[in-house]
């Protein structure tokens, strides 16, 4: 059973001494510590209180292993993000992913972007404008691939759309080295998103000039890391920050 280490492990997470927890779930150090040690199971209405602390849901809390998560996974954060310009190229195949990266690599080196930006910034996300008869019956998917470009940069090279996101607000997590297991962590990272949001209140968004999601992967020390965006309803923030630090 995970609900002891998953109690604690997200009690540190929160940065809670157990007697913090125990103050806001109106019990004594000890009822957290034995809960942590496995040695009592909390009730039910306590459970759901925790979710609420903790901004899990129910099932998460009790059956999955998040201390395994947590070498995964970051913490999901708000950020806003300041407006940026892009340049992308959208295209249905049975490997649109690789098809149209490969696309915005090569326009990129074309335009004379790589030698302006030598650290070309590359995000994505799903074109879910595809029919049921192109999926099943042809194997095809859309997939849309973008170039964040400077906004002085000026091109004639063709082969690309030219669009801003407008500031937003995005819920973000990292994924650590996503494609180890590519079908299991990256739609994981999607799930955390969700039930973050739902435990927090706040809402998908769908607004004009601004992406509903997308990903960018990128890379540190030699390790691949992906950034997961969702766009959610504004939240009050002083700065907006570039969505690529």
């Amino acid at each position: 059973m995970n609900l002891g280490n998953n109690i604690s492990f997200l009690r540190k997470q929160k940065k809670l001494t157990q007697e913090q927890l125990a103050d806001r779930m109106d019990v004594t150090r000890q009822t957290v510590s034995r809960w942590e040690s496995e040695e009592a199971v909390p009730e039910l209405d306590r459970l759901v209180q925790m979710c609420g602390i903790f901004a899990c849901n129910l099932d998460t809390l009790v059956r999955e292993d998040l201390s395994s998560q947590s070498e995964i996974y970051s913490e999901v954060r708000i950020k806003k993000l300041a407006p940026f310009k892009m340049a992308s190229y959208v295209i249905i195949s049975p490997e649109p992913e690789s098809d149209a990266i490969g696309h915005m690599e090569r326009w990129a080196e074309n335009c004379g972007l790589k030698k302006v930006c030598p650290d070309v910034k590359l995000i994505g996300w799903d074109f879910p404008f595809v029919s049921q008869e192109q999926q099943n019956r042809f194997g095809l998917h859309g997939y849309v691939a973008a170039c964040v470009i400077p906004d002085d940069f000026k091109t004639d090279c063709p082969g690309v759309t030219f669009s801003e996101n407008k500031e937003a607000d995005y819920a973000v997590i990292t994924i650590k080295e996503p494609f180890i297991q590519p079908f299991e962590r990256i739609p994981n990272a999607y799930k955390l998103i969700m039930e973050y949001l739902q435990a927090n209140n706040f809402k998908e968004k769908n607004q004009e000039n601004i992406i509903g999601c997308f990903e960018y992967e990128y890379k540190k020390n030699n390790i691949t890391y992906m950034d997961v965006f969702i766009h959610v309803d504004s939240v009050t923030k002083s700065d907006a920050f570039s969505v690529f630090g």
